[in-house]
């Protein structure tokens, strides 16, 4: 096992080509889209704001701790400017990096 870092996006699907870009352009390669995503969360002055509209996407990928910095400064400028959020989170991946690196 090894150390991963888990990214969690959710923003409008309008947005999903140019987050996709950047995650590419930022060395990550393999990640996992859902669309249609409908959930709460909280704006500033608005903790009621249902996300019920069904063109929402969440991506799910997964980087090196040595990446981290890359992607963060590559996808930020997209949800500061379009909107959504993005979480990073300590994961282990279970297959060897030269399992990972035969299948990129």
């Amino acid at each position: 096992m090894h150390e991963v870092k888990r990214i969690e996006i959710i923003a409008n699907s309008f947005e999903l080509g140019k987050l996709l870009a950047a995650l590419e352009k930022s060395g990550v390669h393999n990640y996992a889209v859902i669309r249609n995503v409908a959930g709460k969360q909280f704006h500033a002055g608005n903790e009621d704001l249902d996300m019920t509209m069904l063109d929402n996407v969440y991506i799910l990928a997964f980087c090196t701790p040595d990446l981290l910095r890359q992607v963060v400064e590559a996808i930020r400028p997209l949800l500061n400017k379009f909107g959504g959020t993005c979480h990073v989170t300590d994961a282990l991946e279970v297959r060897s990096m030269k399992c990972v690196e035969k299948l990129s």
